[in-house]
């Protein structure tokens, strides 16, 4: 005789779920999101060697990220508003750390690039959803928490680094610490947005009656991407490329290299945490100058490091520029009135985010080519470029551009 108790898995994540604020709920997801990719990347040199294969090889298949990506927020994420988030978020977050784990196990770049192009599909959902419930709980509580809530994302990645870094001191092997970190996600997860329900959107402007088939951009978004490109193309460089930049150019050991992941992440992560005070104070122009003058440095420092505690201090410093550029341009694109938050957080995602995960393993080729500092300096003409375009992040005064 069939049992009629069983508890629907939706409602057994919220049994078990704990009471906890919206703005909690969301730094919670931030921080999962991120955990769920920072114990991967720190470990490429030792899947590097496993596979036998050079920079330019390893950098194509770790493009299945933004490919995956890429076709996600095209075509996929503009019909979210018709979803359920919730169900979203809770069925593709364990995704992430599961295929990385997966492809872990691979020693053929096609399979590494296939179940990384899954990690990418899944993230377009979550990376929309995530930045839009920040811009909604900012406008219904009045209370600015995008750099915040980006700055949870830089502790889950420097957490899944700084975890990475102690499996490779003791010499465990990537697969194992990715299975251990699947099942870390998931068990946390039910626990902290086991009761997660999406906040109420902000009042729309009005917009064509039927959801665009997929996220086009506008020249206003197009100009938000020049803004946070450099940022986000070394935020991901540093995160691909920084271990086995410190171990090509100083020999550095499996377990120092992986600190430069983490240093990253942490600088990243500290300044997020008070940009939002200081974009309320200064304004997201004059804050974004700073910033990305700031990364200038720090991109040059790594370029031409003689030695190990300037590549550090270079590293550090690029985290703290790229901290916070992109979340003011999530803000800034997400307010724009020309359609809904929804599409232009999406196309906004789509063009950044091709930046972030397309650009660096691209930067693979030049490091075979011209060597790994020059993976880091070719972007100092981008850098400028975001220098000169940072004034579309004023608040917008209405253009549908």
């Amino acid at each position: 005789m069939r049992s009629n108790t069983a508890i629907p898995l939706d409602a057994w994540m919220t049994r078990l779920g704990l009471h906890l604020p919206v703005q909690v709920r969301v730094y919670a997801a931030f921080f999962l999101y991120a955990f769920s990719m920072g114990g991967f990347y720190p470990r490429l040199p030792e899947l590097q060697v496993q596979m036998g294969v050079g920079e330019g090889t390893l950098g194509l298949a770790i493009m299945g990220v933004a490919a995956g990506m890429l076709v996600s927020l095209t075509f996929f994420v503009p019909q979210l508003e018709r979803m359920r988030s919730r169900t979203v978020l809770l069925t593709t977050l364990p995704v992430i750390s599961i295929a990385f784990a997966l492809a872990s196990h691979m020693r053929a770049a096609v399979a590494v690039f296939f179940f990384l192009f899954l990690v990418g599909l899944v993230m377009g959902f979550i990376e929309t959803i995530v930045n839009l419930e920040a811009d909604r709980i900012e406008h219904q509580t009045g209370t600015r928490i995008m750099n915040r809530s980006h700055g949870f994302w830089s502790i889950g990645f420097f957490a899944g680094g700084a975890i990475s870094a102690v499996f490779a001191r003791f010499d465990i092997s990537p697969q194992s610490q990715l299975w251990v970190t699947a099942g870390v996600v998931y068990l946390l997860m039910v626990l902290l947005l086991g009761r997660f329900q999406p906040t109420p959107a902000r009042t729309q402007h009005p917009t064509t009656p039927e959801t665009p088939r997929w996220a086009t951009p506008t020249k206003g978004i197009l100009l938000l991407v020049s803004v946070c490109a450099s940022a986000l193309l070394l935020e991901g460089a540093g995160y691909d490329w920084s271990a086995i930049y410190m171990r090509g150019v100083f020999d550095s050991s499996a377990a120092f290299a992986a600190s430069a992941v983490s240093v990253i992440a942490l600088a990243q992560a500290s300044t997020r945490f008070i940009a939002d005070q200081v974009v309320q104070r200064f304004g997201p122009v004059t804050t974004a100058r700073w910033l990305i003058s700031v990364l200038l440095i720090g991109t040059i420092a790594v370029t031409v490091a003689p030695n190990v505690f300037t590549a550090m201090l270079g590293f550090a410093l690029m985290g703290v520029g790229s901290s916070a550029i992109f979340p003011m341009a999530m803000s800034a694109a997400a307010q724009r009135s020309d359609r809904s938050a929804t599409l232009n957080v999406a196309a906004m995602a789509q063009y950044g985010f091709v930046v972030f995960l397309l650009a660096p393993p691209l930067l693979g080729f030049v490091a075979e080519h011209l060597g790994l500092r020059w993976s880091f300096g070719v972007s100092i003409p981008l850098i400028l470029l975001s220098l000169l375009s940072s004034g579309a992040l004023a608040p917008d005064k209405g253009h549908h551009a």
